[in-house]
């Protein structure tokens, strides 16, 4: 199985793929292929946990779904190209070198790679649609590409050592990186800081990419651009009475 990566800031990842080869992705992420890939769409891998698997993986904001592409009957070509700017970054897993990736970091991998919850935390009404925060985590034995969005930073964390970022940054991390979610300190700051509630706190030892280009903050950009209509005051109010409402949960 050959492959390579084809673009700047928009990407695509290519695979030239030898008979009986497969590659696995969450349903929905596929760009091109060649006639004589065959694709088969489930719910179970090996070693994937089955139903349940999936049902967790579908808590880690990824797919109910997945899909095996399998090349049969000679060479094929396959293609999955980023969802918006950013870059793709290829990583060895296998037992005790698993990766941790945002809700959507996760964009294909050999088939033997599995997807499943990492992190889930609750961060209160109002907070991030409601949804909380959620990571994925990459284990299995193989290849993997994740999707990071913007230009992408690495840091080696050492052991001990701690970084705060917003968590909207985290794009990926080694699973030796312990993590946490930590509210941010002063009333004042929770309230006019204008950086949100909460950060993410990272403390080595491991390596750690984060990515310039939060979904959520390109979303923020984008909708003044969408019409749409003026929020009553009634929304407005329900909005801002969840936010409260969250800090004031958290802070008990």
């Amino acid at each position: 199985m050959q492959n390579r990566i084809t673009g700047t800031t928009m990407p695509v990842l290519e695979f030239q793929l030898e008979p009986n080869d497969a590659i696995i992705s969450e349903a929905g992420e596929l760009s091109w292929m060649s006639p004589n890939v065959q694709m088969t769409t489930h719910t179970q891998f090996a070693g994937g946990g089955g139903i349940f698997g999936a049902i967790k993986r579908m808590a880690g904001g990824g797919s109910l779904f997945m899909t095996e592409y399998r090349a049969m009957g000679g060479a094929g070509e396959l293609a999955f190209a980023t969802r918006v700017p950013g870059h793709i970054l290829p990583v060895e897993v296998a037992p005790g070198a698993e990766y941790m990736v945002h809700r959507h970091g996760f964009l294909c991998g050999t088939s033997a790679i599995l997807l499943s919850v990492g992190f889930q935390q609750s961060l209160g009404a109002g907070i991030f649609g409601g949804d909380g925060f959620l990571l994925q985590k990459v284990s299995g034995q193989g290849l993997a590409w994740l999707e990071l969005s913007g230009e992408v930073v690495t840091r080696d964390l050492a052991p001990g050592e701690t970084l705060l970022v917003h968590p909207g940054h985290v794009g990926a991390f080694q699973a030796s990186v312990s993590f946490q979610i930590t509210m941010v300190r002063g009333i004042r700051n929770l309230i006019f800081g204008g950086d949100g509630l909460f950060l993410a706190a990272l403390t080595g030892p491991g390596r750690i990419w984060l990515q310039t280009l939060p979904i959520s903050r390109l979303a923020q950009q984008l909708l003044e651009y969408m019409p749409s209509q003026q929020p009553s005051r009634t929304a407005e109010a329900g909005v801002l009475g969840g936010i409260v409402g969250s800090v004031l949960d958290n802070m008990r």
